[in-house]
């Protein structure tokens, strides 16, 4: 039992703490999504335009959860969740989406952002049900996911001199 309560703090403390987690569904590697915690579980929005989008993460599914240390970046801790998706308006949509409001940056329509919420998006609740026993021993890596973002593109031929007239 001390066990299951020590695996149920660390992951509440660790999850808190991150910026990211780590999240697979059913038959799709894991992305990085932004999340708050709040009330015993990780808070999602997503699937919207211009929101992280949440593949095979539908309510009543599992999905596998890994928390990065907020200090080093690598894997603290694994758990899996049980995926509900929380009704738009709803008592606990709106407390959930209170919290998420306040760590959203760059949103282009600031105050109206939870009623796009309510119409285009999907908020999610990730509530914990077992805490991985072992960490895997290999590292996991994997190639990244195709993404519409790009790199930056060649450095432009008069920056060298512009930097070195600003010394």
């Amino acid at each position: 039992m001390t066990r299951e309560l020590l695996g149920q703090a660390l992951v509440e403390e660790a999850t808190k703490k991150s910026g990211l987690i780590w999240v697979a569904g059913p038959g799709v590697p894991a992305r990085a999504l932004w999340h708050v915690w709040h009330e015993g579980a990780a808070c999602v929005v997503g699937d919207g335009p211009g929101e992280q989008p949440l593949p095979a993460l539908v309510d009543g599914a599992t999905a596998e959860v890994t928390v990065r240390s907020k200090d080093k970046g690598g894997r603290l801790v694994s758990w899996t969740a049980r995926v509900a998706e929380l009704p738009a308006g709803s008592a606990e949509w709106g407390a959930a989406v209170a919290e998420l409001k306040g760590k959203r940056l760059n949103a282009a329509d600031g105050e109206a952002m939870p009623e796009r919420w309510a119409r285009e998006c999907r908020v999610l609740r990730l509530s914990p049900t077992e805490v991985a026993g072992e960490m895997p021993d290999g590292s996991l890596a994997a190639a990244p996911l195709p993404s519409p973002a790009t790199t930056r593109g060649a450095v432009p031929a008069g920056l060298p001199r512009l930097l070195r007239r600003k010394r």
